[in-house]
């Protein structure tokens, strides 16, 4: 990349690096220091507000760079992920929004401790909730670090590794200072912008096939190397049986898994009532939806525009598709408007990545505090203030992150952050269906539930060719991969769902009926609610 492409792009980053550290610095000035400030923004945000802020923590880096670079390199099968994260919102609409907000107060196991033991189950699902976040932050690192290294000249271990301890850093600093209402506008913020410089990529790629989708598409096979396979299923899921049960997995894991985000669960809280919290997804599926159906045009663009030879040169894992694109669209190498677009898309890119490691950072810090400290906390001792485990707690997530962020440089972020949701949708999902909805649920089914889905899905991802036993692993020199798969979705989702039901029925315990109708007539009706 030119000096040019550095300079205005560098500019970009820290003109809205500056913009969103004065809105938490703002913020941290006109708090109240409350927990309920901290945890859920005062729950004063309106649901057009929230709607747009729900948009920004889910647009994240897997798909803006993931995505599309997947579409671009594999054709049909990289639209997996496009309908799998948009069909999961049919879930948390119908299932779990209002139900959510009107059950808990800041995080998902309030919800499951309301009608349980609250210590063991807290310690569980906190447990989980931090696991799914720290896995879901680090797609976000890896994603920064590519866009980086891009910018600063090609591939420099050394930039990708310094842009991830930044990006960790800011978000620490983000989630300390303002909390969840400055978190909020940050990613209201990182919403429009990125929506905004979506909808002009894609008019530009159908300025240049002159509105002829037909085109697109056929320019895309021919320069993919595979022809008509490019767009027909198969091209990556299809060699074989593993493949296809991969190709499963994966979608199980991206539909349900949503539902089970810490990240997108703490949103619920941050508006005043269970209608606002319906509405807000409202606005939510109908800015995500807009979104997915602009990147499958600009994932298919990159395949004709660049070739998919000049994504997967760039990155092997077509992380930097994207602002690929807009160099070419923009004039190619050295003109001025290819060095303007690329630096406005990579800022974009940049805002993103830091909205949502702040989103994640904020519900991984009140999951520590608000469940885990309180829950193991020794009897006797002066309770410390929630507010300040939860920065102390984010100071932690935000170094775990950078580190395993630093591992996994070399992987799509899309890829991970289906691992993630594989972890969620298998340790979180069954624990908040039972507890919604079955009166004889009791506390030990829920903690079976809980690591019933948990325990599995790390272990199968550690056992799996994603971290040993090929030249695209974590390890490439070691070889411990006994589970073919690479995303555990599709064994460890039944086993939570059978470990909460076994748990359950093996229990001496009665479930209290009193407590599940309580339960149930507050998630329908609000009475109660906080």
């Amino acid at each position: 990349m030119t000096g040019e492409h550095q300079t205005l792009a560098l500019l970009l980053f820290s003109a809205f690096i500056a913009v969103t550290l004065g809105i938490t610095t703002w913020v941290s000035r006109n708090r109240r220091g409350s927990a309920e400030e901290f945890y859920a923004g005062g729950r004063l945000f309106s649901p057009m507000e929230n709607g747009f802020a729900i948009a920004g923590d889910y647009m994240s880096a897997a798909s803006f760079l993931g995505v599309t670079g997947l579409i671009a390199l594999f054709g049909y099968d990289g639209l997996l992920y496009v309908v799998g994260f948009l069909v999961a919102w049919l879930v948390v609409l119908f299932l779990v929004a209002e139900l959510v907000r009107n059950c808990g107060r800041f995080t998902l196991a309030d919800v499951v401790a309301s009608r349980m033991r609250e210590r063991p189950v807290r310690i569980a699902v906190g447990s989980a909730s931090v696991t799914v976040s720290v896995l879901y932050l680090v797609a976000q690192m890896v994603g920064a670090g590519s866009l980086v290294a891009l910018l600063l000249g090609g591939t420099s271990d050394a930039a990708r590794s310094w842009t991830v301890i930044g990006v960790g850093a800011l978000m620490v600093i983000y989630v300390s200072l303002g909390g969840m209402r400055a978190t909020t506008w940050i990613q209201i913020v990182k919403a429009v912008l990125l929506l905004g410089g979506t909808v002009a990529l894609t008019v530009l790629v159908l300025m240049r096939f002159h509105g002829d989708v037909d085109r697109l598409l056929l320019t895309a096979a021919e320069r993919s190397g595979h022809g008509e396979a490019f767009l027909a299923p198969g091209l990556k899921y299809g060699g074989d049986w593993t493949a296809r049960f991969d190709f499963v997995s994966l979608g199980l894991a991206l539909v349900l898994g949503t539902a089970g985000l810490p990240h997108i669960l703490s949103r619920f809280y941050t508006v005043p009532t269970a209608r606002a919290a319906r509405r807000s997804v409202v606005w939510a599926v109908a800015l995500i939806g807009g979104f997915y159906l602009m990147t499958i045009v600009l994932g298919f663009g990159a395949a004709a525009v660049l070739g998919p030879d000049a994504v997967r040169g760039s990155n092997a894992a077509g992380n930097t598709a994207v602002p690929l694109l807009a160099l070419d669209l923009g004039g190619g190498a050295g003109s001025t408007g290819g060095t303007v677009l690329f630096a406005i898309v990579a800022a974009i890119a940049f805002a993103t990545i830091l909205a949502v490691v702040a989103g994640i950072t904020l519900a991984s810090s009140a999951s520590v505090a608000h469940d885990l400290h309180a829950s193991l906390r020794r009897r006797g001792r002066k309770p410390r203030s929630e507010v300040a485990v939860a920065r102390m707690a984010a100071v932690g997530v935000g170094v775990v992150a950078i580190a395993l962020g630093l591992l996994a440089q070399d992987l799509n972020v899309a890829f991970l952050v289906g691992l993630a949701f594989a972890v969620a949708a298998s340790a979180n999902l069954p624990v908040l269906l039972y507890s919604l909805f079955w009166r004889g649920f009791t506390t030990r089914g829920a903690v079976w539930a809980v690591y019933g889905g948990l325990v599995p899905a790390v272990v199968l991802v550690v056992l799996s060719p994603v971290v040993s036993g090929g030249p695209d692993s974590l390890f490439p020199g070691l070889d411990f991969q006994y589970f073919p798969l690479q995303n555990p979705g599709l064994v460890s989702i039944p086993l939570g769902f059978l470990a909460g039901w076994l748990g359950t029925v093996t229990s001496a315990e009665v479930a209290d009926e009193a407590k599940h109708a309580e339960t149930e007539v507050r998630s329908l009706t609000g009475a109660g609610a906080a």
